[in-house]
Order: C-alpha cells, then sequence, then structure tokens
C-alpha cells in the first residue's frame, strides 16, 4: 500500500483575521524547503479568497467543480491534481481552490470531503488544508479530523483567542475528539498593532501548543489587493520569512522524506551531521 501524504489543516478562531494568508504561507514553504509535491486544498465552502489573492479573478476548476466526481465517488488522484492551479515560481505546489458557488456550500457532505482528502493524500507528498474559521461544515469537521496537524489561527486580540477559542476549540472541537492540546497555535501580528497578549498567555488560555508568530506588513496588504501574494512570499524581506519556522516544524514532525534538499548541499550542514554522528569526536 503506498504511503499517504501528511495532512496538515489550518483553522481560524474568527473569520477574517489572516488564516488562509497564513495557510497559504505555510504551503509555499513547504513547497520551497522539501523536493516534494505539495497540494494545497481551498475548503473554504462559503467564502474562498485566495483565487483574488493571486491575481486568478475567474479560476478555471475549483472545489464546486469536482462536485460530479465528490458525489459518486470517482474522484482520482489524476483528475485532482489535473484540476489544481500551479504557480510559475512554484510549480511543485498545487492549489484547488475553494467553493465560488456560495449555494453549493449545503450540498457538500461528509462521505464527498473524505474522497477529496483520500484522492489528495495519494497525489501529493504533503496536503495544506484551509478550512477557514466555521464549523457548521463537513469540510471543517472532517479536514479537522482527518488532519495529524492541526494549526490554529488566532491574534493577541483578548475576543479572538479567549470568547471565540473557547467556543470552538475549547467546546464544539471536543465533541469531534480533538482536544485542544492537539493544535498548534500561530499569531498573526498586524503591522498597526502593538503590544496585545503574549504567546504564552494566549496558548495557555486556549490550551493550544506555540507554533510561532505570522507578521504581516502593509506592502503584504498590497500584495493580496494586487493579486500577487505570491510574490510578496517570494520576494519580501518579511514575505521570505513567513511561515519558514512553522514549515520547518510540519516537515520534521511528519518525517517527510526529501526535506531541505538546497540546505543538504551546503558543506556547513554535511559537517554539522558529521560531528552530530559522532565522527571526528575526541
Amino acid at each position: 500500500m503506498n504511503r499517504r501524504a501528511p495532512i496538515a489543516a489550518f483553522i481560524g478562531t474568527t473569520p477574517n483575521i489572516g488564516t488562509t494568508t497564513a495557510a497559504f504561507a505555510a504551503a509555499y514553504r513547504l513547497a520551497e524547503l522539501a523536493d516534494i509535491e505539495v497540494g494545497y486544498l481551498c475548503l473554504n465552502l462559503k467564502s474562498a479568497k485566495l483565487h483574488r489573492f493571486l491575481g486568478e479573478d475567474a479560476p478555471g476548476s475549483t472545489l464546486d467543480r469536482l462536485q460530479p466526481e465528490l458525489r459518486s465517488a470517482s474522484l482520482t488522484p489524476n483528475r485532482l491534481r489535473g484540476a489544481a492551479y500551479t504557480l510559475g515560481g512554484r510549480r511543485n505546489l498545487h492549489i484547488l481552490f475553494g467553493n465560488l458557488n456560495r449555494e453549493g456550500a449545503e450540498y457538500v457532505g461528509s462521505d464527498e470531503i473524505d474522497h477529496l482528502l483520500d484522492a489528495a493524500e495519494q497525489a501529493y507528498g504533503f496536503v495544506v488544508l484551509d478550512v477557514g474559521a466555521y464549523w457548521d461544515n463537513a469540510a471543517t469537521i472532517c479536514g479537522i479530523r482527518r488532519a495529524g496537524s492541526r494549526v490554529l489561527v488566532t491574534t493577541p486580540a483578548l475576543s479572538h483567542f479567549q470568547e471565540d477559542g473557547r467556543r470552538w476549540i475549547g467546546g464544539v472541537s471536543p465533541l469531534f475528539e480533538v482536544q485542544p492540546s492537539q493544535y498548534d497555535c500561530v499569531i498573526v501580528h498586524y503591522p498597526w498593532r502593538r503590544g496585545g497578549y503574549r504567546m504564552n498567555d494566549i496558548c495557555k488560555e486556549l490550551g493550544a501548543v506555540p507554533m510561532g508568530k505570522f507578521r504581516m506588513n502593509e506592502s503584504m496588504f498590497a500584495s493580496l489587493d494586487k493579486g500577487s501574494y505570491d510574490e510578496w512570499l517570494s520576494t519580501d524581506s518579511a514575505g521570505k520569512a513567513a511561515m519558514r519556522k512553522q514549515a520547518t516544524k510540519l516537515l520534521e514532525r511528519h518525517g517527510v522524506r526529501g526535506a531541505f534538499p538546497s540546505m543538504a548541499r551546503q558543506p556547513w550542514y554535511r559537517r554539522l551531521n558529521v560531528h552530530r554522528n559522532g565522527v571526528g569526536s575526541s
């Protein structure tokens, strides 16, 4: 039996705080760091926005256009790969955009989502899910239950991590056998806001595990407006660092083979491995 790809699901405590941008940045870094095919699945059934962030106002293929195959359980890994969008500068990152037909969200059930995830696990070397911040749908629940890593995105605002976090992660998630301690926590920091609660305080409140910060800047918001978010991730100094630490943790946690090919070619990295293995030590 073929080894199935690990899944990391990103979920927000609150809508419109940066869950999609954090999830996509992580997927971009995974594809950049590892010599593998990364699948990014937007499972936002009513509020998909990534296509606009990447300058694809009318994407040729989206989640709702796969409904016939999902309902008949006939979606193959090759068909999924064929439905994905790829970036010119990052060909090993495959993107399935989310629903554009909001009315069709109510007809997506758990069987369809599980079938989609089955295909994704076979099609790619790593799968990133963006499930947004809503729990009233099969995509969120199935995605969170199936994922080997669950990344909770929130902000230092008390209403986001305390009120919304308690309601969803503390109250609803355990009903589906996923405890708060099974979430890694990423804190979004906006350029216009200073101070707020610290990572340790937020994670203590949520019961989650600290994973790092996602720092936005003004040029990032400009890139979203222009549909050039991928360019920000590849050229801006802050963009090139965005979610790198978190992506590295995910690759290490899941033991992904082929990770860090560019690093492995560096002489200093080879010498470090020799030292760790005890060769040449006194």
